[in-house]
């Protein structure tokens, strides 16, 4: 005779979390897949820029006005710096190659030696680097309406360290960070144009800015 117990079966799970277990595998395949991405924080709001108004490479007045409704990436740059500016001038030439597809989008860059970059200066300049006049546009004017601008609207550093003279070149000084404003000239975001990884979140960011209208 056997003296085997019987092992009774082990109870069933609710088939509330049977459902649950399956809603997870699936969401974490498809997560893994890339069918759903997780949701977006929206972009930040840093605050609206003032009005202004400079003159373009062309020649003709060129500012706020005339972005209104595109979104637009700033940089800050002048045509005779030898370190950092034909690098970041060179990013945003990767931003305009990298954003083709989002005709709709402007690249500004405002020039912080005004004195010295005159429109036909800046428009060798932009040749030298590719830029597309229909959507790229440098920037420059009054030495201090640009000062104002830069330093008070974007909240970019900007100068000439005092008692220099002006044609010292390597006493001016500017930020590198590009700058990417909405439609209604409202600043959305910062990124540090020295970080590979700030400049493709910008790219990304300036699509998101197109597709949703913002």
């Amino acid at each position: 005779m056997s003296t085997d117990v019987p092992t009774p079966n082990p109870p069933r799970p609710p088939r509330t979390f049977l459902w649950a277990g399956l809603g997870f595998s699936l969401c974490l395949a498809l997560l893994v897949v890339g069918l759903v991405r997780p949701r977006q924080e929206p972009l930040q709001r840093l605050g609206r820029l003032p009005a202004f108004s400079f003159t373009r490479q062309d020649g003709q007045p060129f500012g706020l006005k005339q972005l209104e409704g595109r979104p637009w990436v700033a940089n800050f740059i002048f045509t005779r710096c030898p370190t950092i500016c034909p690098v970041f001038t060179r990013k945003m030439a990767g931003v305009q190659k990298q954003t083709a597809d989002l005709g709709e989008l402007a690249l500004v860059s405002f020039s912080v030696d005004p004195k010295y970059d005159t429109p036909e200066r800046l428009t060798a300049y932009a040749e030298k680097h590719g830029a597309n006049p229909a959507r790229w546009s440098f920037l420059t004017g009054d030495y201090v309406q640009l000062k104002d601008t830069i330093v008070g609207g974007f909240k970019i550093a900007m100068g000439r360290e005092e008692g220099k003279d002006e044609n010292d070149i390597a006493s001016i000084f500017h930020g590198s960070h590009f700058v990417l404003v909405d439609r209604t000239g409202e600043i959305r975001g910062y990124y540090n144009s020295e970080h590979d990884d700030d400049v493709e979140r910008l790219v990304r960011d300036a699509a998101r800015l197109v597709k949703s209208g913002e």
